[in-house]
């Protein structure tokens, strides 16, 4: 939850502007800082009660964004505006989002820019085993996250409505997440530390990754593949798909009801882009992926678990009850988007490996500069490079794999 300030903001020059700018929001504001996430800071304000309002015992808060301070190290990333965008067009949609209140691109104002949205009462799990909840509860709320994942989906991104067709190509997707992590990845390897000046240095394999992952000789699901050769087909990139995505939809994004089973509102939008739905499918369903995860869901000496949120096997006996299975998540999915997920998976979650890495190495990078929003910036920065060889080794298996399956075929 929110605690001390890590990273200060000018609350007078905050205050000023938000009485000319955003009357319904009084001032002075308390400000605090959200500890969990490594991006962009948050920050909760309060309001101090307006004599209306003194009888509730407290002021009403809200939510702020902002770029994390200093030169950035990459232009797409930090991007409070078009998260703003987002939540804006998301309004009036079956989507969940907070209501946003303004968006301010002045840097005068307190040194980034930076928007401020409602903030949503309800329940937050960085656990995706979800404890403390009833197992039938667990399973509605489960259920409700996929849901609404398939919703996003289905959203009509062309209509004049939302004014979202320019939010990003229509096609080619993972080709250009493909050069666009390659490239980050390159270029944070140059960043020096603020302190001793030494680079923290390339991700193991990049090269090979990129190659691999950018192989389009054949395609996947819902592809002419015959039974005969799919075995070989089954580990290219998969055929292009394009909806309005997230870009890091996981439990621990999601604003739960603090009764019901339901979702709320989706947080964190800085990555939604047009892209491919395989992308947010495998972020959400990561947790019931095996923690040693092989191809096709084979024990593997690998270790892809997300590093923050480890897998619901990981958990007590009595939080794993309730959880639905990978297949039933799948199929909760398919049912909803009509997208069944399965013949696609083993490289969806690959790349979701390495493009992990590279967001890991982002935070080491940032860290490095002393421009990390998290307490924990700097353990979960140094994951990067152990991330990368896993996936490497991941890789290795789906190769060797499809090399077996060709020499079946001669």
């Amino acid at each position: 939850m929110a605690g001390p300030v890590r990273q200060p903001i000018d609350t007078k020059n905050l205050d000023k502007y938000i009485r000319e700018h955003v009357p319904e929001i009084a001032t002075p504001l308390d400000v605090k800082q959200f500890g969990f996430g490594q991006s962009n800071p948050t920050y909760l304000l309060t309001s101090h009660p307006r004599p209306a309002e003194s009888g509730s015992g407290q002021g009403k808060r809200y939510v702020l964004r902002k770029k994390p301070p200093g030169k950035l190290l990459s232009k797409t990333a930090h991007q409070v505006e078009r998260e703003y965008r987002i939540l804006h067009a998301l309004r009036d949609t079956d989507v969940p989002v907070p209501r946003v209140h303004v968006l301010c691109e002045d840097e005068a104002v307190i040194g980034t820019a930076f928007y401020i949205m409602e903030f949503l009462d309800g329940r937050v799990f960085t656990d995706p085993g979800m404890p403390g909840v009833s197992p039938g509860e667990r399973n509605e709320m489960w259920r409700s996250a996929i849901h609404t994942l398939s919703t996003l989906h289905n959203i009509p991104y062309t209509s004049a409505s939302l004014n979202l067709s320019s939010f990003g190509k229509h096609s080619g997707f993972y080709n250009r997440q493909i050069r666009t992590f390659t490239s980050l990845a390159r270029h944070q390897a140059l960043t020096r530390d603020a302190e001793t000046g030494i680079p923290i240095g390339p991700l193991p394999h990049l090269d090979e990754l990129s190659s691999f992952f950018a192989n389009k000789s054949s395609s996947s699901s819902n592809s002419t593949t015959t039974k005969k050769d799919s075995k070989s087909k089954k580990y290219s990139q998969p055929k292009d798909k394009t909806t309005l995505v997230h870009g890091d939809f996981k439990i621990d994004n999601l604003i739960f009801h603090k009764t019901r089973p339901r979702v709320i509102g989706v947080l964190d939008w800085e990555m939604a882009t047009l892209g491919h739905p395989l992308s947010d499918v495998v972020s959400l369903f990561a947790p019931f992926l095996p923690h040693t995860w092989g191809v096709d869901g084979a024990e593997s000496s690998l270790n892809l678990g997300s590093p923050s949120l480890p897998p619901p096997t990981d958990n007590p006996e009595e939080q794993r009850q309730g959880l639905p299975t990978l297949d039933e998540c799948i199929s909760l999915y398919a049912a909803g988007s009509g997208y069944d997920v399965r013949p696609d998976l083993a490289w969806g979650r690959a790349f979701a490996g390495f493009r992990g890495a590279v967001i890991m190495q982002g935070i080491a990078a940032r860290y490095a500069l002393r421009q990390a929003s998290s307490a924990s910036a700097r353990e979960f920065g140094a994951m990067a490079w152990p991330t990368a060889e896993n996936v490497w080794g991941l890789v290795r298996e789906m190769q060797g794999m499809e090399a077996d399956a060709r020499k079946g075929k001669l």
